[in-house]
């Protein structure tokens, strides 16, 4: 007689079969192929960690400004409950008293951690815990100061800097995001500072591009005087962007990131580009207007691309800052973010008219709107050279949402039309557990494949890497 399967007394933080399929048959596939990507280093194309954390190299200062004021997908689910900004101690935009004992902002975290039941978030929580800081027990309001002195007094070893961190995560190479006005200056530092650790910049020029960004004019003359271009006219606004491009080129960008209302866009004869900027320039301009103005600047950032080689990323349908209350008091990127529907075949063509037969440009389409996986974007990116698809973006980079990713873009635009996974993050720690989530979750889905005789297992193992490791390095140029 079998022995019977019983639970611990005593359930681990995380199981190590944990989104694994459930029939022991698959599972044992599953596993396999895990193992063959378990321990491949992380290549983090799409990050929007701090560099000064890699330049500075100074100690984390505490538990709660490492993972909860920096994490949107945390104080966004305890707003949602009631819990004040300024009681996680995020700074307001008038300088405004907010809650500055980390000790008091952890244990109101703890206090709410069951909210995270069931979400992304407490997977990758729990992981940072468990494997970092060696944690066995949940975190609660009863274990909330067990936690804190813990991870403080790990933090204050060298160990847990983030140079040490980086290299104990594997992280092959990370990419920031900044600005066209960023000066780079950490960049410079991280360079100059002899540390082999490779972190790259990514060019976002939205405070350039769009005129309804906070400060958009006075962010043009910013603009100007940093490339000593006439910003206020087409051709030297352009030439702006073309000096800025090279001048992140050289400090390692290997793409741009484009995080527009929509994926609209439009080729417009120069006369008329050049009549729709002065409008622009002027003040004077509708909502219609500045969507028009920002298509027109996502084909000329293709043009560019085909020029310069930075890989270009959309990151369309979100409704920014939908809480103008939270916006005004705190300014962006308070988890107010919201998606919205979002075209991308009539939407795409114009600029997919003028470049989507070209071989040495590459577009990666991201979404928040899921209902266009396999009704747009497998069907675009599984025909057209330029594109590929990015796997998950901030709502979706969970195991849920990676798995219908596969499920309704493989059938038609295969594996390699896609570009492996890329994080969505600004907490570090958290790195690592969103890529074991992916690699789990692939391996999960291959494992299904295996079984039902659609894929043989040599075929899985050799996708199950690309998806963890060379799709990334290879669309991303890395």
């Amino acid at each position: 007689m079998k022995p019977q399967r019983t639970a611990p007394l005593t359930a681990p933080l995380i199981y190590a079969d944990r989104l694994f399929p459930v029939d022991f048959a698959t599972r044992a596939v599953a596993r396999r192929l895990y193992a063959e990507v378990r321990d491949l280093p992380i290549v983090s194309p799409h990050g929007h960690t701090d560099p000064r954390w890699y330049a500075d190299d100074a100690p984390f200062p505490d538990p709660a400004r490492l993972f909860v004021t920096p994490d949107h997908y945390i104080f966004r689910m305890l707003y949602s409950q009631g819990v004040t900004l300024e009681e996680m101690g995020i700074p307001r935009k008038d300088g405004g008293v907010v809650e500055a004992d980390a000790r008091k902002i952890w244990r109101k975290f703890a206090e709410n951690y069951h909210l995270f039941r069931g979400t992304p978030t407490r997977l990758w929580l729990d992981q940072a815990f468990a494997e970092l800081f060696g944690m066995t027990v949940r975190l609660s309001k009863e274990t909330a100061d067990d936690y804190f002195d813990r991870i403080s007094e790990c933090l204050a070893r060298p160990d847990f800097r983030p140079r040490a961190l980086f290299e104990r995560f594997k992280i092959e190479v990370i990419a920031t995001t900044e600005s066209p006005l960023d000066p780079l200056a950490s960049h410079e530092a991280i360079k100059s500072s002899g540390w082999k650790g490779r972190v790259v910049t990514a060019y976002r020029p939205d405070p350039v591009v769009d005129p309804e960004f906070d400060g958009f004019k006075a962010n043009l003359e910013a603009f100007g005087n940093l490339t000593r271009c006439d910003t206020f006219t087409w051709h030297g606004y352009l030439e702006a962007h073309r000096l800025r491009r090279a001048y992140f080129k050289q400090h390692g960008a290997t793409s741009t990131d484009h995080g527009h209302v929509s994926a609209q866009t439009i080729d417009l004869p120069q006369a008329d580009a050049e009549r729709l900027f002065a409008k622009i320039i002027g003040g004077q301009f509708s909502e219609g207007d500045a969507e028009l103005f920002r298509a027109q600047m996502l084909t000329e950032m293709a043009r560019m691309s085909l020029d310069d080689g930075l890989v270009m990323q959309i990151h369309p349908g979100s409704m920014r800052n939908h809480n103008p209350q939270l916006y005004a008091k705190f300014g962006r990127d308070m988890g107010a973010d919201i998606p919205t529907r979002t075209d991308y075949v009539r939407a795409l063509k114009p600029l997919l008219d003028r470049f989507g037969n070209e071989r040495d440009l590459t577009l990666i389409l991201f979404t928040l709107d899921e209902t266009s996986y396999s009704r747009e974007l497998a069907p675009l990116a599984g025909h057209y050279p330029i594109l590929r698809l990015g796997p998950a973006w901030w709502f979706y980079d969970s195991p849920e949402g990676m798995r219908r990713f596969r499920e309704l873009t493989t059938e038609t635009a295969g594996f390699y039309n896609t570009v492996g996974f890329n994080d969505d993050t600004r907490a570090f720690c958290s790195i690592p557990a969103r890529h074991d989530v992916a690699r789990r979750v692939d391996c999960a889905y291959l494992a299904e494949l295996v079984v039902k005789h659609l894929l043989d297992e040599d075929e899985a193992r050799e996708v199950a890497v690309d998806l963890a490791y060379n799709l990334a390095k290879k669309a991303y140029k890395l």
